[in-house]
């Protein structure tokens, strides 16, 4: 290896730089420039920010939350699930007329009675010494009524025997009268005499007049009065037997025949007037109660069919009774069995039915879901063509049931349409669909 030594020449002075340096002007931008630079970058920002973030009518749903049906054209089947429950058809509640202390059971909870039959005895001191009470004043009453009668027909009896004897005594005096009066007209019969004579006619037929308005005046008056004790004695009869009823009634009975239930009381237990002690169901017979949601309210009508399937076999009904008021957005239809009910019905079971609303008809469809409950059938959302948006739609909606609704207007065959529910959209107008 060679090895080149350089030695530093001493004499030579040291040298500087200072003659090559130059003086480089740094140039920067106006200030100017600087503010419209900044100014088109926010714009170019926001206008980013506007094309890509999503606007506030629009929404990114996924597809896979979303259940997309096709609109189709079909045969619509105008029917409504009812889910009924099973209830005696005549139901006769037993209440306790009068008050009591129970003294006896004469039956138990879920027997079969007779119309008539006794069930339970009930005692109430108050109520049979009021009772007494009340019967021995009407008896007292009654009584006094009927003397009052007797005393009527006495009178009666006495004015028509009156006037048999001034009849008398007035057909004796024209007698007379007849007699003396061609006699003292030949001068046969003094004139004093026949004087007397006349005034004793004239006398006995004033008397007999008298005597006959008397009558007629008293048998008016009595027969007004009479009519009035009889109509008083009647009401006070009506009175005696509401008593003797009531005091029969604390032997309870059984109003109709059948099977006795809800039927608890005991020995000893105080009940009250009026209170319930249990009912009478109609044995084998029964009827269905079902509700209804309130938007059938006006199309739910009398008389129409239904069909329960139970057992392996199909069982016909039909509407009987509508109750219109509304609780919990439902009303109520009561159900009675066309012909032959199930066998082994219990009280309380809950079936099926179908209700028909009216004959099938062709209509184009969508399949029934939970939008309809968020939207009212006033609108949907309807998929594009491509797949990747859905539009708000106003349509209008007819008919439904379980599986399809109807379609009346706003949305064409082969159509798609959102059909799950829009928790979280109805106040959006567009749709942007993600895989």
């Amino acid at each position: 290896m060679t090895v080149l030594r350089m030695q530093k020449d001493r004499g030579a002075g040291a040298v500087s730089g200072s003659g090559m340096d130059q003086v480089v002007e740094k140039r920067s931008l106006s200030l100017r420039v600087k503010i419209a630079l900044g100014a088109v970058a926010a714009l170019l920002a926001a206008f980013g920010f506007w094309w890509f973030a999503p606007s506030g009518a629009s929404q990114t749903v996924g597809m896979d939350r979303l259940t997309i049906s096709t609109v189709t054209k079909g045969t619509f089947d105008d029917f409504m699930p009812l889910r009924a429950r099973v209830t005696p058809l005549l139901t006769v509640y037993i209440d306790a007329v009068e008050g009591g202390r129970v003294e006896k059971m004469l039956v138990e909870d879920g027997a079969t009675v007779a119309a008539g039959q006794p069930i339970a005895l009930l005692s109430n001191a108050e109520l049979q010494l009021s009772t007494l009470a009340r019967q021995t004043e009407v008896e007292q009453q009654i009584n006094n009524m009927r003397s009052q009668e007797l005393a009527l027909a006495q009178t009666r009896l006495s004015n028509e025997r009156a006037v048999l004897a001034a009849e008398t005594v007035y057909d004796k005096a024209r007698r007379q009268y007849e007699r003396e009066k061609p006699l003292a007209g030949r001068g046969f019969v003094s004139g004093k005499q026949f004087a007397d004579t006349e005034a004793d006619y004239e006398l006995s037929q004033r008397n007999l007049a008298a005597l006959r308005r008397s009558q007629s005046t008293d048998a008016r008056l009595q027969g007004s009065q009479l009519s009035q004790q009889q109509a008083a004695a009647k009401s006070m009869q009506s009175g005696l037997a509401i008593a003797r009823a009531n005091l029969d009634a604390l032997q309870l009975r059984a109003p109709v025949a059948g099977q006795l239930s809800g039927f608890s009381v005991q020995v000893g237990q105080s009940l009250g007037r009026g209170e319930r002690v249990g009912q009478i169901d109609s044995p084998g017979r029964n009827k269905l109660i079902a509700g209804v949601d309130e938007f059938y309210l006006g199309r739910v009508q009398l008389g129409q069919q239904a069909a329960l399937d139970w057992g392996g076999k199909r069982y016909g009904a039909k509407v009987t009774k509508i109750y219109p008021q509304v609780q919990n957005g439902q009303f109520q239809v009561d159900l009675q069995f066309a012909g032959t009910e199930p066998p082994q019905l219990q009280r309380g079971q809950t079936m099926q039915a179908r209700l028909t609303l009216g004959d099938p008809a062709p209509a184009l469809l969508i399949p029934n879901g939970a939008f309809y409950n968020d939207t009212g059938g006033a609108w949907v959302f309807v998929v594009a063509p491509g797949g990747g948006s859905a539009e708000k739609r106003n349509v209008r909606l007819g008919r439904r049931n379980t599986d399809f609704v109807e379609v009346l207007e706003g949305l064409e065959p082969g159509e798609k349409v959102i059909t799950s529910p829009y928790t979280g959209l109805t106040d959006k107008t567009r749709l942007d669909l993600t895989k």
